[in-house]
């Protein structure tokens, strides 16, 4: 599936943002609780983190050029440290209206017309996450996993915030509230740092997954049985797309046209193992040992 029309998906979590905002915020009004007062805050995160989304999914959209040879498709980490940004200050800001809370307690109003109202909103944010959640693993899009990730930890949020109030309700200890929704700021921070841990190992070109690896070392195992060898694997994860190198070593009596004819198969091989993958291979002689030389990122022997 293409950029563009992953933008769809965006959309989805913006209209669901939007529509959260309006439950919870009224069930915010409705009660007076300050757990339901930063669920709603978190809300508005969730939809400048969605915003962000459709932002970076559209530069990532656009095709290579001369001045980005790879493509934009780094444009999605930009977003998904921003969720994770918008997570952890999420968190910082709950956290600080609850200490408020919890050193002026608030008796709570309507409580179980605002409870409905909430459980209303953590639906719609956990139909919507799930949805983002299973379309950005399929096509590898880290922008749409983060913007799941945020969704999955609103809706933790909920919970925590609406048993809070519905314990405050029965028990009358208006401290629960604000005790609830620090332990729910503090549970979120986790994924916000992973988000941006995982941001952080995109834009430093990290390797493809170990899964990954392993299902290209499984393509060249049928080439290594027929004589020819590799080594010189790099990978790297650029948004949705995966580039890989390789160098393959054949027999030095082979024509340039015999040794291209399979560098084409093993890369056709490896894009079907891994779709959406850009492969470059390098042919060498496997007899010439100036063909073991080159295997680092840095080859000896350049100028001093």
């Amino acid at each position: 599936m293409s950029h563009a029309r992953l933008h769809r998906y965006a959309w989805l979590s913006i209209a669901a943002a939007i529509a959260t905002i309006l439950l919870k915020g009224a069930a915010w009004w409705l009660t007076g609780s300050v757990g339901l007062l930063s669920d709603a805050l978190e809300s508005f995160v969730n939809l400048a983190g969605a915003l962000m989304a459709l932002a970076m999914l559209s530069l990532a959209a656009q095709p290579a050029d001369r001045n980005h040879a790879h493509g934009h498709g780094k444009a999605e980490y930009f977003s998904s440290a921003f969720e994770g940004f918008l997570i952890i200050l999420a968190a910082i800001s709950i956290g600080y209206t609850a200490v408020e809370r919890l050193l002026s307690p608030q008796a709570l109003e309507d409580v179980g017309v605002g409870l409905v109202v909430s459980v209303v909103a953590s639906v719609i944010n956990l139909a919507t996450a799930r949805t983002l959640l299973k379309v950005g693993r399929k096509y590898h899009s880290i922008t749409l996993e983060a913007d799941a990730h945020h969704l999955l930890t609103d809706v933790w949020t909920s919970v925590g915030v609406i048993v809070g109030v519905g314990l405050v309700w029965l028990t009358g200890w208006l401290w629960l509230d604000p005790v609830i929704a620090l332990l729910v700021a503090a549970n979120i921070v986790w994924t916000g740092w992973q988000l941006l841990d995982r941001s952080a190992g995109g834009l430093m070109d990290v390797s493809l997954p170990a899964e990954e690896l392993r299902t290209i070392e499984t393509a060249l195992g049928g080439y290594r049985a027929q004589g020819l060898e590799f080594h010189a694997l790099r990978t790297r994860q650029a948004g949705s797309r995966a580039f890989v190198t390789l160098h393959v070593l054949v027999p030095g009596a082979w024509t340039v046209q015999v040794g291209h004819d399979w560098c084409e198969r093993i890369e056709a091989d490896i894009r079907r193992a891994i779709p959406n993958t850009h492969v470059t291979t390098h042919l060498e002689p496997r007899e010439d040992p100036v063909s073991l030389v080159d295997q680092g990122l840095d080859r000896p022997g350049g100028p001093a």
